[in-house]
């Protein structure tokens, strides 16, 4: 990967050192867009791709002076390459190329220093399809912006704060408030209707042809009872992890009362008729036992009940966007009968009560919650706002509303406002159950020290230009919004990281701390970055570093939120992040953990690793 330097960068890296970032001929001048961006040096040395002569020239010295001869990429500018006289510049440091800063969870690939440059970023990534990316740049206007912007909306906003505070109030107010009522299940049945009656959930034999018939991709539908004896039981690769919930009364998201069965969550599973699982970046077909990280936000829990749907869908539509919804809609069928049957219980069969109250905190710092999901197509696609938990009736597809940014209160996010249909890489992929159990809201939401305003949804298109484009959206409805900080996550890794480092840029030229999580690692290094991209988690959890294809291990985990709001606190404090190495290194969430715990005497203990399995991709 090749990504040439701004005129403004050249300013900035004079004395760093110049290499070619594409192959030039004789005669040609050395402007800022021939030299390669100094901040990824070090990875190109550590691999063996560049090596600096000791006599090698300066960003400062080179520019403005032509080659004699002709010149491959990265190939170090030394005097005897050029011609004409070479500019003056403090003399090269001992040790050069100087690494940047880094963030956490940026691996090989993070330009922790790069802004977009003009005209365009071209990626090849020689594994897979052999993937070839164009990136837009300079397009968007966003190096035509002001350097001093970031700092004049930093020093207006804490005259604000510095005004708000002499009036603020000191109390907290109480938005909203949500009641989950469980109903504990013990034993599933097939029989003449659905009902749920004591501890055991009925469901209609009839009902499974019935569902197959509501869409005309799905070849044939299958219904089974996973109890924990039959986790070894071959599967099909799961497409979604679902809660089994229903609201009560005239009660609508985040609001009133829920009703959710205990013990028990739905699997969604699915292939085309040629055979071919539904899945994208790897699948998790095989014994559940191995193929899913139990306990985590958006797995299933160990002795739950599974209600699993398999769906054979037409061949090939597992690739286009109406096949994975076809085995989702018809899902949906069968588990709005059960949800309906759940609204006719007893009231009192219940055994136990959750409360989760949305506080605003006036005198606190106002953060966001941004949560990146899918929206390029084919079959990375989410619905949000559906008209039951979980649900997908009624829902509206992320990109249908053009990936633009929609906000949610934090409890509608936590009840069920967000059906995920993405068939992502499942070691990464954020599914229903996940936003249902979401950490980061959750620890957020209950944080005294913070006041959430809310909790941001926004696309990942498909297209360079509209990536931009909501992007730039996305930074204008913050900027109104007037937050003190603000989280960024994504799911999955590749195509996203190119929005995901768009969102740090945008927050980053208002001034706005940022603090991002995604999964990097070893395998999902960041195809770019820039100068904000300094402050990142990351949520690898695998043993090297990859998508090793079981099911939410790689995912936001309870751990991962608390590091994510120490990291943000500090940084709205005026605090200095480390930079992180050049390579990912996992010792790095056990020390920030045992620091936190040093700090605040909350003992917060790191989630298992795939070590506790006995994974299939061990072998």
């Amino acid at each position: 990967m090749f990504v040439s330097i701004t005129p403004e960068d050249a300013k900035r890296y004079e004395d760093e050192p110049a290499v070619l970032c594409c192959r030039k001929d004789k005669g040609s001048e050395i402007d800022a867009a021939s030299l390669e961006e100094p901040s990824i040096l070090p990875d190109l040395i550590d691999s063996g791709l560049l090596a600096i002569p000791d006599d090698c020239l300066t960003i400062g010295e080179a520019l403005g002076t032509r080659l004699n001869r002709d010149v491959d990429a990265l190939s170090p500018l030394t005097p005897d390459l050029v011609e004409g006289e070479v500019a003056s510049s403090a003399p090269a440091q001992a040790e050069r190329p100087k690494q940047q800063p880094k963030a956490e969870a940026a691996g090989r690939n993070d330009f922790s220093q790069a802004q977009p440059p003009a005209g365009s970023v071209k990626i090849k990534i020689g594994k897979g399809e052999d993937i070839y990316l164009e990136i837009p740049v300079g397009t968007s206007g966003m190096q035509n912006v002001p350097a001093q912007v970031g700092e004049e909306i930093q020093e207006g906003r804490e005259a604000q704060v510095k005004a708000a505070g002499e009036k603020e109030q000191k109390r907290t107010v109480e938005e909203r408030k949500l009641v989950r009522k469980y109903y504990p299940v013990e034993k599933i049945e097939f029989g003449s209707e659905t009902r749920l009656e004591g501890n055991t959930l009925y469901i209609r034999e009839s009902i499974v042809e019935e569902a197959a018939a509501q869409n005309d991709l799905v070849v044939s539908l299958k219904l089974d009872i996973v109890t924990p004896e039959d986790y070894k039981k071959y599967s099909e690769t799961i497409l979604d992890v679902q809660p089994v919930a229903t609201k009560e009364g005239d009660s609508s998201l985040g609001s009133g009362v829920t009703r959710a069965l205990d013990g028990v969550v739905v699997l969604v599973t699915g292939t085309d008729a040629e055979g071919v699982q539904i899945g994208e970046f790897g699948s998790t077909e095989g014994k559940p036992e191995e193929t899913i990280m139990w306990g985590r936000p958006g797995a299933p829990d160990t002795g739950d009940i599974i209600i699993k749907t398999e769906a054979v869908i037409k061949a090939k539509m597992n690739m286009e966007r109406r096949g994975p919804v076809a085995v989702h809609e018809v899902t949906d069928y069968i588990i709005q009968e059960i949800r309906e049957a759940l609204k006719q219980a007893d009231e009192n069969m219940f055994d136990r009560e959750e409360e989760l109250a949305y506080k605003r905190r006036p005198h606190q710092k106002k953060v966001l919650v941004i949560k990146e999901i899918m929206g390029q197509g084919a079959m990375h696609d989410n619905a949000v706002l559906p008209a039951e938990p979980g649900g997908l009736d009624g829902s509206i597809s992320i990109i249908d509303l053009g990936n633009l940014p929609v906000v949610l209160n934090p409890l509608e996010a936590l009840d069920g406002g967000v059906h995920a249909l993405t068939c992502v890489g499942p070691a990464s992929k954020e599914n229903t159950r996940h936003y249902w159990r979401e950490p980061l809201i959750l620890e957020v939401l209950n944080d005294e020290e913070l006041d959430l305003a809310g909790i941001a949804f926004i696309g990942s298109p498909h297209l360079n230009s509209e990536k931009y484009f909501v992007s730039e959206r996305l930074g204008m409805m913050v900027e109104a919004m007037d937050v003190d900080g603000v989280f960024i996550g994504t799911e999955g890794f590749g195509n996203n990281h190119i929005d995901f480092a768009i969102h740090h840029y945008q927050m980053g030229i208002r001034g706005i701390p940022v603090v991002g999580l995604t999964f990097s690692a070893v395998q999902g290094a960041l195809v770019m970055g820039n100068e904000y991209m300094r402050n990142m988690i990351e949520l690898n959890k695998s043993e090297e570093g990859i998508e090793n294809e079981v099911l939410a291990n790689n995912t936001l985990c309870p751990e991962d939120a608390v590091r994510a709001t120490s990291m943000l606190k500090a940084v709205m404090a005026g605090k200095e992040i480390k930079a992180a190495e050049s390579s990912y290194n996992r010792n790095v969430k056990e020390n920030n953990l045992d620091l936190i715990k040093s700090q605040t005497g909350r003992n917060v203990e790191a989630v298992p690793n795939e070590t506790s399995l006995s994974s299939r991709r061990g072998e």
